[in-house]
This record gives C-alpha cells, sequence and structure tokens, in this order.
C-alpha cells in the first residue's frame, strides 16, 4: 500500500519534516543546489580551490546527496571544506543543508565564511544570510544584507525577495515595541497528546472542537504516519472532554485532516488526499493529488464523505476550506503541485446556486494574495472578516497571521497583520476565532506542551476581532404531531433581499443553527410534504453565550392548513406589490410547482383602522395581486382563488400596533 499525502504543504512548520511531500522536496534538494553552484561557477567543473584532495572529498559528497545519504554527503562536505580554507563550494553546501535542518546559527557562519572568501562567487548567500539574520531578530544586520544584495541582483523574483525582506525589517523593528495581548492557554491533555494537534473547527456555540492529529501507523510503509479527525465535547463546566476520532470520515488508508464545519456543526468540509498513485480507493474519485470533501452528520452518525467534484477541485492541490455561515459560500487554498513542493499557493472562493452547484472558482485580489504562499483561512461567522496566513506580506518572516475586512463593494480591504507576540519569527498558522470573536484557536510547537504540536487559545485583543455577531438555535416540527421535520431554512436581509444565512434542521431532532449580525431578517422554512414557514425578525446581538431561539411549526398539506405570508410587503393602503415580497412570492410559486395536485386560497386581512369596506376592498385587492404574481410564473390561475376578508378574521389585538402588524396578512390555505 502506498502512503497519502498530508493535508498540508510543505513547510508550514519545522517540526512536520516528514510528511511525503516533505520528503519530495528533500529529494530535490541535490538537485537544486547543485544547480546553483554551476551558475555560481565560472565553467561546469571548475573549482575554487585547487587542492585535488577536497576536491575529491567534494565530488563524493554531491555523489552522496544524489543518493539521498545526507549525512555522509555533510561529512565529505566538512572535511573538504577543512582541507581548503579557501574552498568557497562546500562551505555553500553545508550552508544549504544547515538551514534545511534549521540549524540557522550554523548555516550564516558558512555563509560568512563563503562572502568573506568571495562576495562575487555566489551572491545569492547574502541574501540567505540576511533571511537568516532577519529569523534570528538581528534586524539591522539583516536590513544591511538585504539592502546590499538589492544593489547587485537584477533577477526579479529574488529582487522582490530581498525588498519583502527589507519590508520585514521595517515592520518588525516597529512592530515588536509595541507588543498586543497575548497569553495562550493549553487545550490541556484531552485535546492534545504527544502527536501533533493542529486545524481546529469549532461550531457556532463554541461546544464542540474537530481538529486534525497525526497519528502513528506503522502498517503505511515509509512513513509510518497518517492523519485523523478528532473530536471533543465540552462539559457543563465548559471544560473539554476527552476526544475520540471522528467515526466514517477517518481511514486507515488515507490522510484527512483540515476541515471546516458549518455552523451548526452538521456539515463537514474537508481535505482528503490520494495515494501516491493518485487514486482515493474505492469508489471515491478524485480530480488532483488533494480534494474537498464532504460529509452530513444526521443525529449522531456521520456520512460517507463525497468529493466536491469540479469546479472546485482541480488538478492540482485544495485543501484548507472554510465555510461562510451562509452555508454556500466556500473558501479553500489551492497549490500547483510541483517537484519540489507545493507552490503558488493562494485562497480561491466560490459560491453553490439553488441547485446545489458550485460556481467558477475565483481567486482573491492583491491585498490577499501575493506572489508567495498563502493558507490557513478562515472566513468569519460575521461574513465580513477573513484571517489567513502568509510569507508574502510584510511581517516577522516565514507565515505571519493576517486579517482582511470585506468592503462594501465586495473587494477585500488591506492585510492587517495581527502583530507580535502572536506572530513571531517561527512560521503561525491554523488559526480560527469563535463566533463570538473573544477566543482565538491555534496550533504551536512551543515549549511546555504535550509534545509536538499542541492547540492553544487565547483572548484576542478587541481591534484584531471580527464584527459583532448572534446565533439562533431553532427548532422544525409538525404543528399537529410535534414530530421533528427536516427543512431548509433560510434567513433573507430585509434590507438587501440578499441571502443572508441557511442551514438543513436535523431530522432526528429538528434543530439548527444559525449566525447572523444584527438586522431584521425574514425566514423561510420549507420541507417536502408541507407548507413553508413564514416568518420576519428583529435579530439583536445578545450577551455572549446566550443565542436567539426561534421555534419553526410547519403545517403539513392537508386541506384546511393555513400559513401566513409573513414576507409580502405592500405599500401603506396600496396593493403595489414591493420587491422585496419576491423570495416569498417565488417559494410559493415553487410550492406550486412541486405539488401539481394542491389547490389553495389566497386570503387578505386588514387591521382595523380605516372604514370597513376600505378594509374589505383592499384586502381583495391585495390577495389579487398575489394571485395574478404566482400566475404571472406559470401557475394554472384555475387552482388558486383570491379572496378578501378585510378586519374580520384577526389573529391579535388590535389595540396595539404589535398587534395591528399581525392582522395585517396574506395567508395560504390549502384547499
Amino acid at each position: 500500500m502506498n502512503s497519502a499525502r498530508s493535508t498540508r504543504p510543505p513547510g508550514s512548520w519545522r517540526s512536520v519534516l516528514n510528511t511525503p511531500a516533505v520528503l519530495c522536496a528533500r529529494s530535490a534538494f541535490a538537485a537544486c543546489c547543485c544547480g546553483l553552484l554551476l551558475t555560481a561557477s565560472a565553467q561546469p567543473g571548475s573549482y575554487s580551490s585547487t587542492d585535488k584532495g577536497a576536491i575529491k572529498r567534494y565530488e563524493s559528497g554531491r555523489d552522496c546527496m544524489g543518493q539521498r545519504r545526507w549525512d555522509c554527503a555533510e561529512s565529505e562536505f566538512t572535511k573538504a571544506a577543512d582541507a581548503d580554507a579557501q574552498f568557497i563550494e562546500p562551505r555553500i553546501m553545508l550552508a544549504e543543508i544547515a538551514e534545511q535542518k534549521g540549524e540557522n546559527a550554523v548555516a550564516m557562519t558558512r555563509y560568512r565564511e563563503v562572502m568573506a572568501i568571495n562576495p562575487r562567487f555566489f551572491p545569492v548567500a547574502q541574501l540567505h544570510l540576511a533571511d537568516l539574520e532577519f529569523r534570528a531578530g538581528d534586524y539591522s544586520a539583516a536590513e544591511k544584507n538585504y539592502s546590499a544584495y538589492m544593489k547587485q541582483e537584477e533577477e526579479p523574483q529574488r529582487k522582490a525577495r530581498a525588498k519583502l525582506g527589507l519590508r520585514n525589517c521595517e515592520f518588525a523593528a516597529r512592530a515588536i515595541q509595541q507588543p498586543v495581548p497575548f497569553e495562550p492557554k493549553n487545550l490541556g491533555p484531552n485535546v492534545n497528546s504527544a502527536d501533533p494537534e493542529y486545524y481546529p473547527c469549532i461550531t457556532a456555540d463554541d461546544a464542540t472542537l474537530i481538529y486534525t492529529r497525526r497519528v502513528k501507523a506503522p502498517e503505511i510503509p515509509i512513513y509510518g504516519m497518517q492523519e485523523d479527525f478528532y473530536v471533543s465535547r465540552r462539559d457543563l463546566e465548559g471544560n473539554w472532554k476527552p476526544s475520540i476520532p471522528l467515526p466514517v470520515v477517518n481511514t486507515r488508508a488515507f490522510n484527512e485532516g483540515a476541515g471546516t464545519l458549518s455552523p451548526d456543526g452538521r456539515f463537514l468540509i474537508f481535505t482528503k488526499c490520494a495515494l501516491e498513485d493518485g487514486t482515493y480507493g474505492g469508489s471515491l474519485a478524485g480530480e488532483g493529488s488533494c480534494d474537498l470533501f464532504i460529509s452530513r452528520r444526521i443525529g449522531d452518525r456521520w456520512g460517507v464523505p463525497q468529493n466536491l467534484g469540479t469546479p472546485v477541485n482541480s488538478s492540482h492541490w485544495e485543501t484548507q476550506p472554510s465555510l461562510a455561515s451562509d452555508g454556500r459560500t466556500l473558501y479553500y487554498v489551492r497549490g500547483a503541485v510541483a517537484r519540489d513542493g507545493i507552490k503558488s499557493m493562494d485562497i480561491w472562493t466560490t459560491t453553490m446556486d439553488d441547485e446545489g452547484r458550485w460556481s467558477k472558482p475565483v481567486k482573491l485580489g492583491d491585498n490577499v494574495n501575493t506572489p508567495y504562499q498563502e493558507e490557513s483561512v478562515q472566513i468569519h461567522p460575521d461574513g465580513r472578516t477573513l484571517y489567513f496566513s502568509s510569507n508574502g506580506h510584510p511581517g516577522f518572516g516565514g507565515l505571519d497571521i493576517y486579517m482582511s475586512r470585506k468592503q462594501d463593494d465586495g473587494t477585500w480591504g488591506p492585510a492587517l497583520n495581527l502583530g507580535y507576540p502572536i506572530n513571531s519569527s517561527a512560521d503561525e498558522n491554523s488559526l480560527l476565532v469563535s463566533a463570538d470573536g473573544r477566543i482565538a484557536y491555534f496550533a504551536s510547537d512551543r515549549a511546555g506542551g504535550h509534545g509536538d504540536l499542541d492547540l492553544y487559545s487565547f483572548e484576542l485583543y478587541p481591534e484584531a476581532r471580527p464584527l459583532p455577531i448572534t446565533y439562533i438555535k431553532g427548532n422544525v416540527f409538525d404543528v399537529d404531531t410535534k414530530a421533528p421535520v427536516e427543512a431548509d431554512v433560510q434567513l433573507y436581509d430585509l434590507k438587501t433581499g440578499q441571502l443572508a444565512t441557511g442551514a438543513y434542521s436535523d431530522p432526528k431532532t429538528g434543530e439548527f443553527l444559525v449566525c447572523l449580525p444584527s438586522g431584521e431578517y425574514a425566514l423561510n422554512a420549507s420541507a417536502e410534504g408541507y407548507l413553508f414557514f413564514s416568518k420576519n425578525y428583529d435579530v439583536a446581538v445578545t450577551k455572549v453565550g446566550e443565542p436567539v431561539s426561534l421555534e419553526v411549526p410547519m403545517s403539513a398539506l392537508t386541506a384546511g392548513s393555513t400559513i401566513a405570508l409573513r414576507n409580502i410587503f405592500f405599500n401603506t393602503a396600496s396593493y403595489e406589490l414591493l420587491p422585496t415580497s419576491n423570495t416569498e412570492l417565488d417559494k410559493l410559486v415553487k410550492l406550486l410547482q412541486a405539488n401539481p395536485a394542491l389547490r389553495i386560497e389566497l386570503g387578505g386581512h386588514t387591521d382595523n383602522v380605516g372604514a370597513d369596506a376600505a378594509n374589505l376592498t383592499l384586502s381583495d385587492q391585495r390577495a389579487n395581486a398575489v394571485r395574478d404574481f404566482v400566475v404571472a410564473k406559470g401557475i394554472d390561475a384555475a387552482r388558486i382563488t383570491a379572496k378578501g376578508y378585510g378586519e374580520t378574521r384577526p389573529v391579535a389585538s388590535n389595540d396595539t400596533e404589535e398587534g395591528r402588524a399581525q392582522n395585517r396578512r396574506t395567508e395560504v390555505t390549502v384547499l
């Protein structure tokens, strides 16, 4: 059995150096370095040394590298360098090896030796040295070397890298003097283990945590490890319970990880990686090396994952998805697979239409994506705040965490570095911000943990928080039997008419959960065999941890069943339908299209303000206006009657404005 690729791109963390993609990158290391040396030499085969013994050791080291015998290569290059104090080539190779191993102090010493012997022999050494000095926090020395290197470099990509290094020096020197609040807390032994834990995702109520763990798998040749999902839930005191593997979704042959949950925790979109032969096993088809899959939870059982297919997945590497709270907008990372690892990693987005089809993915603009690496994306449930990691914006080097706000015109604002010490010279990644915006979760291999990468939480300082939102917990049930109903619940912003969020209620419990900012919303719930439910709400952001509770009673499609269309709007004292009514009217049309034998009465009702006769006439005109709209959409007029009842059938007291508003309504009755 071949091993599966990792859901993480190589190089995300220093502690993860044995993933298949990283090992693949290492295999190309010798060719990469040799290519650099050939361009640095005066001509192929010439060396900076005339010592035959030193040259023989150097060539032996190159042979070892070609055979992936890294210890042998390092030993031979060291002997070659010791044999001739002016021999540059083995020093370059030793510097590269030390850099790959994370031995930065050794690498800096070797690069300085190269520059001291002949700075013109291998000018790129100065760029590498500047990078290492920057990572070590020696911003003054790094700035000098970046500046000096830029004056002699003409190659565009390396010059751009040096320019970014200069910007990083300026940013880091300033930011380190202005630290932000940061007190990380380990999530404890019920979540963390001696194995690496990373890529957390959490439900909107902050009660269920699903994350990726790299576990030992001796039956997998070569690598002996794989990635799986684990889940933990909070107890009544708010502590995390012992984690358990996620059934059905996890396998023993493939890597599953980097997941995103819908706000209610009922849909999981995640990364699943193919075997080295490019297959996903069994009936699971794939598009590329790693694809996005989806699984739905009904009750406590997860369904068999399904590939999202094209156009979301491609021949490239798709990973690290983040599902927006509307349940339809997906952000994810796409990377081009190359011989030496994953390149051109950017953040893309796609939206699902009413028929369940995903739109052609679009790459986010330059305020987010750079020519370098972007990954670990989270679209917060507020729908307007994006968190992500990048090494292409000014920062502390490596991957830093940034945020960007969505503008009114739909573009993304400038990337804002979350600051020091949240970001540091190490790679920061895997950030997740809770729905209420107060708590952030991340992965770190910092000292004092349980081993390797652990999950931590910290209170996010106010300036880096998303926009305030609340969440709604609802219950959909049969109005007569009280049995739970599986329904498609959608909430529309009454100001814009746009879909704000949606969810499917659980068929076993009838429960649903959605996130929303403050505002006025029209709720519409539809289910097979039922009249749709319609109501509007004024949602205000409540205290943290206190959701808005909604009851959604559904009336079966039986003779005599009645519902009020609460999101049909007219101009005052008029029967002219307002455009904000179209969403609800279209739902009525779809109901009639899906049930060809259904016949209904449209009843118009008013409050008691004004003359009785005028109210009766107005109610009749409004009922017929709705009928005319539906008939114009192709519904047989014989299936619909319209009648005005005026003020004769109140459902609330007319003594208050709230009661009068309840009485002004259009009703659908099954005939």
